[in-house]
């Protein structure tokens, strides 16, 4: 996806981190879990979003 590996190396971890963070929270598979975090991450790559990211507005800036 355009990541050094590096970068790429970093995200994994992160997934994997936030995938297990998701089974204790909500009792998820490990599967389930890695299958929602990458179907956001391949979503947001493509300017999409999945339900419950559609947000607002942005906050403005401080000045």
């Amino acid at each position: 996806m355009g990541a050094t590996p590096a970068q790429a190396a970093a995200m994994s971890e992160q997934l994997l981190k936030r995938c297990d963070q998701l089974v204790a929270e909500r009792g998820w598979t490990r599967v389930r879990a890695m299958e929602h975090l990458l179907t956001v991450l391949v979503k947001g790559r493509n300017g999409e979003t999945v339900p419950g990211f559609e947000g607002g507005k942005p906050p403005e800036p401080k000045s």
